[in-house]
């Protein structure tokens, strides 16, 4: 059986250590880079750090700061001591990150052993399931799954629920792999009928293989295909909801996918036969986002490690036929409820669903998108999907069932809140940017210029502030007049602006200055990561449930590497 990581008074206290933290140093996690030279923000530091942190090498910045395991530190001057305590309680605070199975790796090396033969290919995961999967997801679906079976076998289920299963990657592994019986539900309608066309062509793989071997089969026997659901799970529906969801989809879904050979021609023209065992959807409005939110996204998909696309943060799509009152969700057999990546709010509604639904034996979660959940203090954060379906009106949100915090605990803690930017700072990942320190990468001269640009925009128009520019292809080989050129084209302002070249070059001189900053708000990422995660595990806690988390993946190849298990026990 899995173990609590932490007992109910271990936990609470190490909240509040972490509020404490959090709320001493919040100015340094709420602020945006992109403000570096406008608000002035160097000079928002202690004086005694300035001139101990201004000189320091990219390199120094990685070990004096940021890496947590380099032990060998040697300071080029006399460091305060509130700047010591700044970074011992930063790194002490926060949940271990490295993964036991990648203990001891090659030093060096970014890719776990399982892709030293080959960059792209897993040697531990079959070939049929390495089709169409980036390393990256190879990764991940190969050890979530195995965790999944494993929680499959200690609570004597066979039948898993995958949440945001997009294309379908982790659930082909489940069912074909390890012979569970899945059902995957996903918001997008196409990434649903890719999952089924790829199934298709599993199939016909299989098909392939076993003729060769003479009958003998490669993947362990599963009851059935998976059944695939193009469905939108409503953070504030109620579980028997969720249930008539799954059990839609088992009504549609008779028998396995046709399996279909590779021709690109019969794949086109099969459209309607792939799609006829999933529920059919139409689509709704996607919600709004608004240019804070696709500049921050833009830092974050610099300095993720080959991060893909959230597969859940997609428009809604509204599932035909579901009537939460209809009777019947109590004879539905137990599953383990799954998510790989569960977007924002969607992480938080399986937990709750987990609780609440007695059919819900257990759950792996993997959050995501720590910057659209939803809080008291922000209901609506950008780039959250709306729900489908008109609210209820006069219904207010509870407090208990917004994203953070889900635990009473936590709520009752003074300065809990997290805002906006601190979230999205958290999906940061930590060991890429170290590693670019190190290497004295080019790119780290990406944030000075946004930086200089935001002053020239700002000394044009006052009034646009932080507007998104969307990633600028190669910015860190461009001299800044021309980024400058292109950023300014994007956000409406004439390309050929004058600027000033001395202030410009005043500016590039201080990228260390910019790099150092960054640095000192990357450090809180996995402290506000940390305080999210454990908020959950006290909830967990507070209806009477153990939890464990484990640094499933490997950091430096999957950032969001922590997984949230838990398991009923038996009544």
């Amino acid at each position: 059986m899995f173990t609590s990581s932490f007992t109910a008074d271990e936990a609470r206290q190490l909240s509040g250590r972490l509020t404490a933290l959090l709320s001493q140093y919040s100015h340094l996690s709420d602020s945006y880079i992109i403000e570096f030279f406008t608000e002035d923000l160097w000079h928002t530091l202690p004086s005694t750090w300035q001139p101990v942190l201004q000189d320091l090498s990219y390199p120094q910045v990685a070990d004096l700061l940021l890496d947590v395991k380099h032990e060998d530190r040697r300071y080029p001057s006399v460091w305060p001591l509130s700047l010591l305590a700044f970074r011992a309680a930063a790194h002490a605070l926060a949940f271990p990150r490295e993964c036991r199975q990648d203990r001891g790796r090659m030093a060096g090396s970014v890719k776990p052993e399982e892709f030293l033969e080959n960059q792209s290919q897993s040697s531990l995961l079959g070939h049929i399931f390495r089709k169409h999967v980036k390393p990256k997801k190879q990764h991940e679906i190969r050890r979530l799954g195995l965790l999944v079976k494993q929680l499959c076998e200690q609570t004597d289920c066979s039948r898993v629920v995958d949440v945001g299963s997009g294309q379908g990657h982790l659930t082909r592994f489940l069912s074909f792999g390890l012979g569970l019986s899945v059902t995957a539900i996903e918001a997008d309608h196409n990434l649903v009928a890719m999952a089924s066309r790829f199934d298709g062509q599993l199939l016909w793989a299989l098909e392939k293989e076993k003729q060769k071997k003479n009958g003998s089969s490669l993947v362990a026997a599963s009851q059935s295909s998976p059944r695939h659901v193009a469905g939108w799970v409503n953070p504030k529906a109620s579980w028997e909801a969720f249930i008539t969801q799954l059990k839609t989809a088992e009504c549609v879904h008779e028998g396995p996918p046709t399996p279909s050979g590779p021709s690109k021609k019969k794949l086109r023209g099969s459209k309607r036969q792939r799609c006829s065992h999933v529920v059919q959807t139409s689509s709704s409005p996607r919600g709004s986002t608004d240019s804070d939110r696709s500049q921050d996204l833009t830092s974050r998909h610099q300095f993720e490690s080959d991060e893909e696309s959230c597969c859940s943060c997609v428009q809604p799509v509204c599932q035909e036929g579901v009537r939460p009152e209809e009777n019947g969700q109590r004879d539905y057999s137990d599953f383990v409820l799954t998510g790989l990546h569960a977007c924002g709010d969607l992480s938080a509604t399986l937990l709750r669903h987990f609780i609440n639904c007695p059919h819900v034996r257990g759950i792996t979660s993997v959050a995501c998108c720590y910057m659209k959940i939803t809080t008291k203090e922000n209901p609506t954060p950008p780039g959250l999907v709306e729900c489908p379906t008109p609210p209820t009106p006069g219904r207010e949100t509870l407090p208990s069932e917004f994203g953070y915090p889900m635990s009473s605990w936590v709520r009752g803690l003074p300065g809990h809140q997290l805002s906006y930017k601190a979230r999205e700072g958290a999906c940061h990942a930590v060991e890429d940017y170290v590693r670019r320190l190190r290497e004295e990468s080019e790119l780290l001269r990406t944030h000075c210029y946004r930086a200089m640009l935001e002053t020239f925009i700002r000394d044009t128009r006052p009034d646009l502030r932080r507007a998104g520019i969307q990633t600028i292809k190669k910015a860190h080989l461009l001299p800044f007049t021309e980024y400058a050129r292109l950023g300014l084209a994007r956000v409406g302002l004439p390309p050929e602006l004058p600027l000033d070249p001395d202030l410009v070059e005043a500016m590039l001189k201080q990228q260390g200055r910019v790099v150092v900053y960054f640095s000192l708000a990357l450090l809180l990422a996995p402290v506000v990561e940390t305080l999210v995660l454990l908020d959950r595990m006290i909830y967990l806690q507070e209806n009477g449930v153990d939890s464990q988390l484990v640094p499933l993946f490997d950091p430096n190849f999957s950032p969001r590497n922590f997984v949230l298990v838990a398991l009923k026990a038996r009544g």
